[in-house]
């Protein structure tokens, strides 16, 4: 910052230190001590550490947040293909597991087993299946959709999750009982 002439010459006038012109006087005189450190224990630490967190603002997290359809959509598409991962592993273990241990999980064995069921327990089964199965394989074409760069927006982010909420409630019952 330069300064003008005519201030130079009123702090040499006035014997005043031009840099004084510049800054208010309260910030002229003030000092800053040095910072010191001083050696603790483990504990001495530990029990400060604790201390400062006590005196720390606690984050409100998703407790301040209006819960909102896409929240709940993107978790349950999360937990669908965690389960449908995690079943299909499982099956696929105990499939190559069942010579050794005696367990016979043959499309035989599972198709005879699932026959004796009666018929409430085996629509039962089917939708437990169904379900999740669908939700996600629809919410995956929803995100296709999005891959291309169409239905962005707020609206029809909203209309895509609202699709595939009825998709997969026809779908679901479509599986469970006409096939």
């Amino acid at each position: 910052m330069s300064l003008s002439r005519s201030s130079i010459r009123a702090a040499a006038k006035f014997s005043v230190r031009p840099s004084a012109l510049l800054l208010p006087r309260a910030a002229v005189c003030q000092t800053r001590s040095a910072a010191t450190t001083t050696k603790t224990s483990d504990a001495e630490a530990y029990s400060l550490l604790v201390e400062q967190r006590k005196k720390r603002p606690i984050a409100p997290h998703l407790s301040i947040y209006e819960p909102q359809l896409t929240w709940y959509m993107s978790a349950a598409n999360r937990v669908t293909g965690v389960a449908l991962a995690g079943s299909f592993y499982l099956f696929g273990i105990s499939y190559a597991l069942s010579p050794y241990i005696g367990f016979h999980v043959e499309s035989a064995a599972i198709a005879g087993a699932f026959a004796t069921l009666p018929l409430a327990a085996k629509m039962a089964v089917k939708a437990t299946f169904a379900t999740p199965f669908v939700y996600h394989s629809m919410n995956g074409l929803r995100h296709l959709t999005w891959d291309t760069a169409r239905q962005l927006t707020i609206k029809g982010v909203y209309r895509t999750g609202y699709a595939v909420l009825a998709a997969t409630a026809v779908g679901s019952v479509y599986l469970s009982f006409f096939v």
